[in-house]
């Protein structure tokens, strides 16, 4: 018997408006590609072209969108050091957010 295994996948897209848009799929390769084609609607069918910046897999689909829905509250700056890969200024950028650690 064939065991399917399930992955999730967190992204981050750049639009040609210089605006991110953050999901969440099971198939990361199809998404992206409804995004560029503009088959998805929504935020990214009028700011085309877009670019994949940031992906992150998960192992449950709760996960998937519940860190979804936390990057969607950062701020433009906690995006772009997720997308540089700086955790450290994550952190610091949390910090110096009213003592709020988002």
């Amino acid at each position: 018997m064939e065991v399917s295994i399930s992955v999730f996948w967190v992204y981050l897209l750049r639009c040609a408006d210089g605006t991110y848009y953050t999901g969440h799929t099971d198939d990361l390769e199809r998404r992206i590609g409804e995004h560029a084609s503009g088959t998805c609607g929504g935020y990214t069918a009028t700011r085309l072209p877009v670019e994949l910046v940031f992906s992150q897999e998960c192992p449950t689909r709760i996960e998937a969108l519940n860190f979804e829905r936390q990057i969607k509250g950062w701020s433009r700056a906690k995006k772009v050091a997720l997308i540089r890969g700086d955790w450290e200024e994550i952190s610091r950028l949390a910090r110096n957010k009213s003592g709020n650690q988002d």
